[in-house]
């Protein structure tokens, strides 16, 4: 089948379940996320805002960050999530345990079309007590992401999201920014999601699409 440019406008992912997580990692996911005090990515909120959006200068920070590549929006963030909480647990050559932060962010970098595959990169911000020296990642297939300053149109929204929410609001903030007459970036974009899967009432997800730069 060819395949064709996309765009946001064009997103295909198909909505699928998570699937079984192990109950020893939903446990303590569940115990950090209902805490208060998770620590959050540094930005900076511009004074002018948009009316259904915010816009947000994010500082160069470090992230620990693993990509998938597929078709499947949450299969790839089963999976990196699962390698990521592994090396926040201890799977480094430091051997230490990191805190949980927020978000889990997920930077999409759409395929050329329906038959082509994405890729997904998962990342968790790195707390400020290791940005300086971030312990080294064990398994091969996790890195440390060295994630320079970028500002970002914001879209917050609640409840329990999926592959099919996720488009919607994209598609919601896309057509925001047209009516605005905003300059950004068609991809990637990101999805961040901020709480627990046992959090049930006033939870927060959002996505991000990029400001383009000046010419």
């Amino acid at each position: 089948m060819h395949c064709s440019e996309l765009s946001l406008s064009l997103l295909y992912f198909k909505k699928k379940a998570l699937g079984t997580v192990r109950p020893a990692m939903l446990k303590a996911v569940g115990q950090a996320l209902f805490s208060s005090g998770l620590q959050n990515p540094p930005f900076t909120p511009e004074e002018k805002q948009g009316q259904d959006y915010e816009i947000r200068t994010y500082h160069a920070t470090k992230w620990v960050s693993t990509t998938r590549s597929g078709m499947q929006w949450d299969e790839a963030m089963k999976s990196g999530f699962g390698r990521l909480f592994n090396y926040i647990q201890g799977n480094n050559h430091n051997k230490v345990k990191v805190e949980m932060t927020a978000p889990v962010s997920c930077r999409v970098d759409p395929g050329a079309g329906p038959a082509c595959e994405s890729q997904f990169t998962v990342s968790f911000y790195i707390p400020e007590e290791h940005q300086a020296n971030p312990p080294e990642p064990k398994d091969p297939e996790v890195f440390v992401e060295h994630r320079k300053e970028f500002t970002a149109y914001v879209r917050t929204y609640g409840g329990f999201s999926s592959e099919k929410i996720k488009r919607e609001e994209l598609l919601k903030l896309v057509e925001s920014l047209q009516r605005d007459g905003v300059q950004f970036v068609d991809k990637p974009f990101y999805t961040a999601g901020y709480d627990s899967p046992f959090k049930l009432t006033n939870r927060r997800n959002e996505v991000w699409i990029l400001k383009k730069a000046p010419e």
